[in-house]
């Protein structure tokens, strides 16, 4: 049998598909990369937002189109758009052979006529990489419950996967090229609470820290109340954890935080931000912004406008608010910002974003970056430094390798230059 998985959304969703590719391939079905010629099609999907779910509905579409040529083809759901309960999905589309929440693999393998998947089938099962970067899920779902997401009601409460079996995969990954994980979570520094003993993640990270062949260590998203002095000093003190932070503080202003139901005020985010600078003061921040949420007033917006503009976030991740069936905002507050005055907010802070990161940027004029090298593109290679600025750059060099690269040009989005030929490893 050959099979497709079509990927949407977050991180942790390409992490779930890789691992579902690994069992599957485990179970001797073979990958192809077009829908049209797969005798299994997996959909994973992402209800975070509006757009997201219509690129989905719009794959099953076409794979029921698939099947009114004749095509037998079997079709799987999984992901967000998947709640605990698929009485609605499969009212709307009768022609999918399996729904499966995230993380449960046990439906599609019942599809693909796979039914000796348990014991240590899935705890053993690690994704074959295909990159130098690797993400590695810590710990699943969420219990924010935050009004305008419906995250914890598709992938549940926080579960933390024990350090033992992170380390594992890990090694894994770097015995066959990896080079940076990044440790993911919903909210990655919940991590541990729920083991014994209570491990943070900075114990995980010290835990990590020695596999060979690891050269990075990432780690998002984080939630600003879950960060600890003590995560933040094992961030500092560890060499091989970036200093590459993305802390989402959804708004700038503490009536639309709480609506949000975000569990901080703008204060204590800015004790968390102000926390990190003064241990590293050189590292980079990435937060995320939700506009037109439920009554964003003017003044309310500008607040946020104003934040952004104090603290200068290397990037800003920013979405115009939709809401989401299921969340408490759905339910209980009315969506009153109209569509135009969501999208001239979401175009100022684009605006905004675009002119700080291209001032960021040029202070990396003529410095010297330790570049990760990834891959090679339309002729020139491509990787990240500590900070996860995009470098483009010529020169010799090989995926996998660390090298200086002198940065000539810079623009808001990526910096290019030249690899130092001393410092490329034979």
């Amino acid at each position: 049998m050959k099979y497709h998985i079509w990927t949407v959304g977050c991180q942790m969703n390409v992490a779930d598909s890789r691992k579902l590719a690994a069992g599957l391939d485990r179970a001797g079905l073979a990958p192809v990369d077009a829908i049209e010629d797969a005798d299994l099609v997996v959909l994973n999907t992402c209800s975070v937002r509006e757009h997201a779910e219509d690129r989905a509905i719009g794959q099953l579409g076409r794979l029921k189109k698939l099947r009114s040529r004749g095509q037998d083809v079997k079709i799987a759901v999984m992901g967000c758009m998947v709640g605990l309960r698929d009485d609605d999905l499969r009212r709307r589309f009768p022609y999918v052979d399996a729904f499966a929440r995230p993380q449960d693999f046990a439906p599609i393998m019942e599809v693909a006529g796979i039914h000796d998947t348990g014991g240590e089938f899935w705890p053993t099962t690690f994704a074959t990489p295909d990159s130098v970067t690797a993400f590695v899920p810590v710990i699943h779902g969420c219990d924010k419950f935050c009004t305008y997401c419906i995250v914890p009601y598709r992938r549940g409460r926080e579960k933390s996967r024990t350090i033992a079996d992170i380390r594992n995969e890990v090694e894994h990954y770097c015995a066959r090229g990896v080079r940076e994980i990044t440790l993911l979570g919903q909210t990655v520094e919940a991590y541990g609470r729920d083991l014994p003993g209570t491990p943070d993640l900075g114990d995980l990270m010290r835990a990590v820290h020695d596999v060979p062949g690891l050269e990075r260590v990432r780690f998002l998203t984080s939630y600003p109340k879950d960060m600890t002095a003590r995560i933040v000093d094992a961030v500092a003190e560890l060499p091989k954890v970036c200093e590459n932070f993305n802390i989402p503080v959804q708004a700038g202003d503490d009536a639309v935080l709480e609506r949000m139901r975000r569990g901080y005020t703008l204060a204590e985010y800015l004790e968390k931000f102000d926390l990190v600078k003064s241990r590293m003061p050189g590292a980079a921040m990435v937060t995320d912004v939700i506009v037109g949420f439920c009554g964003e007033t003017d003044a309310e917006f500008a607040n946020t406008h104003a934040l952004l503009e104090r603290l200068r976030f290397d990037k800003v991740h920013v979405a115009a608010y939709s809401p989401r069936p299921g969340t408490i905002a759905h339910r209980t507050m009315p969506d009153d910002v109209p569509a135009e005055v969501k999208q001239e907010r979401l175009h100022a802070v684009e605006e905004l974003e675009a002119r700080v990161s291209m001032e960021i940027n040029r202070g990396f004029l003529d410095t010297e970056q330790e570049v990760l090298v990834e891959s090679r593109r339309e002729g020139r290679w491509t990787g990240r430094n500590r900070l996860g600025k995009l470098i483009h750059f010529e020169g010799v060099a090989e995926p996998g390798q660390l090298v200086t690269v002198r940065i000539a040009h810079a623009s808001a989005w990526s910096l290019q230059g030249t690899a130092l030929p001393a410092t490329v490893p034979a």
